[in-house]
């Protein structure tokens, strides 16, 4: 017996990848490689345990004939579905991305466990369903849910699909609503830029927009905890959980601050226009995690402190 791994060479993937091999689990993972990176999980890839395929799972004669073989020799029991577009900016200006990467692979996957009698899949949804609320605390049961961008509508729309399924011919759906994720590997975000950014010009850092932009940053080993919690203790059919930091968040501004602090001490901050760093882009939010809370979990870092871990881990990354 088995666990699939969608998405499994991405930055949640390979961190998901680590914590179930060291839990004694059989993993198949599966990766396109277009976000992720064989460097993420080349250290994993040595398990006995691990089986790592690159695959575009949008391709569903591909991934069918994957699975065939597969099957023969581990039967997959559940699916762990993290594969998806994570580039926002990059949706918004082809939707066919979005479509292509976050929907279809899910509509795929579904396809695929419904034909192979898999009974179970963990979701990695997001914040972004939401749309822009302002000040509204996001609660799982708000609505009406209002996507501002594709990549957003698309996990919103992944999301019934999964519901209808579960009616359908699944046992039990695990649907997680992630925040902000921050720490390694990191292959995109505001960190990872103004990293990359002071590493290019040391004394000054520019900021796509005003700095206001507030938002909650989740460390990923606390993210890989909760999933597994929630997992673990929820006796609902479809466990639909905000996973979040449970505070009112950090400022862009604040997130500069700590990354000149830390990589380039001096360097000036160079703020821009308006109050969105792209279109899509949510500025301000605040997420609830009162149902998980009330379910047994609570993160340890706030957002200050993760970012702070997060900055730390990038640098040495970005300087191997």
């Amino acid at each position: 017996m088995s666990i699939l791994v969608t998405g499994a060479a991405g930055f949640i993937g390979t961190n998901l990848v680590r914590n179930l091999l060291s839990n004694g689990e059989i993993v198949i993972g599966v990766d396109n490689l277009c976000r992720g990176s064989i460097n993420n999980i080349e250290e994993l890839i040595a398990n006995p345990n691990f089986s790592f395929y690159k695959i575009d799972i949008s391709n569903l004669l591909e991934f069918k004939n994957l699975m065939v073989e597969i099957n023969a020799r581990t039967p997959i029991t559940e699916v762990w579905h993290m594969a998806a577009n994570s580039d926002i900016p990059a949706g918004i200006e082809d939707s066919f991305i979005d479509l292509r990467d976050t929907f279809m692979t899910t509509f795929n996957t579904l396809s695929i466990m419904k034909e192979f009698g898999i009974k179970v899949i963990s979701f990695a949804s997001s914040s972004a369903i939401y749309g822009d609320l302002g000040s509204i605390p996001l609660t799982e049961s708000i609505g009406p849910i209002l996507p501002i961008s594709n990549y957003g509508a698309m996990k919103l729309a992944s999301e019934a699909l999964i519901s209808a399924a579960t009616e359908s011919y699944l046992t039990k759906s695990y649907i997680f609503r992630f925040p902000n994720v921050i720490g390694v590997p990191a292959t995109h975000g505001v960190m990872l830029d103004f990293i990359k950014r002071l590493a290019q010009n040391s004394s000054s850092l520019q900021v796509l927009g005003n700095g206001t932009q507030q938002k909650g940053y989740l460390h990923v080993d606390e993210l890989i905890d909760a999933m597994l919690f929630i997992k673990n203790e929820s006796s609902e059919k479809v466990s639909v959980f905000n996973i979040g930091c449970g505070d009112q968040g950090i400022t862009v501004k604040d997130i500069a601050k700590e990354t000149v602090r830390q990589a380039s001490p001096g360097a000036e901050i160079v703020y821009g226009d308006g109050d969105k760093g792209w279109v899509g882009d949510v500025p301000k939010f605040i997420y609830s995690i009162d149902k998980l809370k009330k379910l047994g979990w609570s993160p340890k870092l706030n957002s200050a402190q993760a970012v702070a871990k997060a900055i730390s881990q990038i640098i040495k990354q970005e300087s191997k």
